[in-house]
């Protein structure tokens, strides 16, 4: 099924459907009300009779006859940028637009050469992704933590998993040594936190533990919160292991999967359409194709690859 979004706009409580601006815009270019009428398929009585009305409507005129010719009034010319500026925004663009939390983003920026299309890729939190694409104006949700999709019930497919790793100023000194060597010694130290992300099991097994902790800044990317830490003495935080060198004291409790949701199968469940199809067939190719590409981003894979002879 073929789906191509049609829009009309609502002027001063009135509105007025695609059919008129369809006509300003073939009337822009062909000065000619006789060769519109012929380029859409309707009489020119038609054509007329839309473009008076819609005039009366509004109180102003939309096009100026000079001899033989037509054009488009100053207002009329607004009019019709104002509704190709929103009917743009509706075009389906041939590659696929990916939007999510930085370290999936990366990951995925990482192998897209070798993927089986074009696609786009914005990187910003998983909370920003997940507001564009209820707009749809993305077609692949990735999440670096899976939260989302549980809290809004959304399928979505592993591609990875990750696990947190504790950072601090002490792995980058000379000497390499770092006095956190287990859970306990976590007590009563001060973190920087990244808001949505995975941390969040981080600061569930020092709850259930009994570690006092204090969080002193929350920010907005772990890239942030690296910055930060690495320029401080008394500050941590838990961050993904594939990006950053930390220590492994709660590998196991904070391993997690990085994940894609085809937001078609999800926000458009009654519409399945080729669309829908070829993304899900992007997301069967990562899981099963580029699972070695994915290991050697410091991931660990969902499944095993094959191993070329």
């Amino acid at each position: 099924m073929k789906i191509n979004p049609q829009i009309s706009l609502e002027i001063n409580g009135k509105s007025y459907s695609y059919s008129i601006f369809e006509s300003l815009d073939s009337l822009s270019r062909t000065k000619s009300q006789r060769k519109t009428a012929k380029e859409l398929n309707i009489a020119h009585s038609v054509l007329n009779r839309r473009i008076k009305n819609a005039e009366k409507n509004l109180g102003f005129r939309l096009v100026n006859i000079r001899g033989s010719r037509s054009y488009l009034s100053l207002e009329a010319v607004n009019l019709l940028n104002r509704y190709q500026k929103y009917a743009n925004s509706l075009k389906k663009d041939e590659k696929i637009a990916i939007a999510g939390g930085h370290i999936v983003t990366g990951l995925l920026e990482s192998i897209s050469e070798s993927l089986p299309c074009e696609i786009d890729i914005y990187s910003s939190s998983d909370q920003s992704a997940y507001k564009l694409a209820k707009r749809g104006f993305i077609d692949i949700l990735a999440l670096d933590d899976p939260l989302i999709a549980f809290v809004n019930d959304l399928d979505f497919t592993a591609i990875a998993y990750d696990h947190l790793v504790l950072v601090s100023n002490d792995n980058f000194k000379n000497d390499g040594k770092n006095t956190i060597k287990n859970i306990e010694d976590l007590k009563n130290l001060k973190f920087v936190s990244v808001h949505g992300t995975a941390q969040r099991l981080a600061w569930k097994t020092l709850y259930e533990n009994n570690i006092p902790f204090k969080i002193v800044k929350e920010v907005r990317s772990e890239f942030d919160a690296f910055k930060i830490v690495k320029n401080s003495n008394d500050l941590y935080t838990f961050l993904n292991a594939s990006y950053f060198k930390g220590e492994n004291i709660l590998k196991n409790e904070t391993q997690h999967v990085i994940s894609l949701v085809n937001i078609d199968n999800n926000l458009n469940k009654d519409d399945e359409n080729d669309d829908t199809n070829n993304l899900n067939q992007l997301i069967e190719y990562i899981i099963n194709e580029c699972q070695e590409l994915i290991a050697n981003q410091g991931f660990k894979p969902i499944k095993p690859w094959k191993i070329p002879k």
